[in-house]
């Protein structure tokens, strides 16, 4: 686990989420829920992913527990997968994340 593969889970999970946010609109108006029915399943993945990534990083990354906890939030929110990506090539040094 690096915090750069951690990054690239993080935006998969970010663009993931949007997909289905998406998906989910067309059901809503009319629309097929074929797409909604395909990317709920690789969202709920790369969620649980994140966030067992998230939490088997937190320790090596000495991250605290609010940071911990905003990374968490990141998870949860449209585009927080986007800031917690752009956050850690921030604020993690470029030895840490390989």
């Amino acid at each position: 686990m690096t915090i750069r593969n951690f990054r690239y889970l993080a935006l998969a999970e970010a663009i993931s989420f949007l997909i289905l946010i998406v998906f989910s609109v067309i059901k809503n108006t009319g629309g097929t829920e074929v797409g909604v029915s395909v990317m709920g399943p690789i969202h709920g993945f790369l969620f649980i992913g994140y966030v067992a990534m998230a939490l088997g990083l937190r320790v090596a990354a000495r991250w605290s527990n609010a940071v911990t906890f905003w990374i968490l939030v990141g998870a949860v929110l449209p585009f927080g997968g986007f800031v917690v990506d752009w956050w850690l090539g921030k604020n993690t040094p470029a030895t840490a994340s390989d």
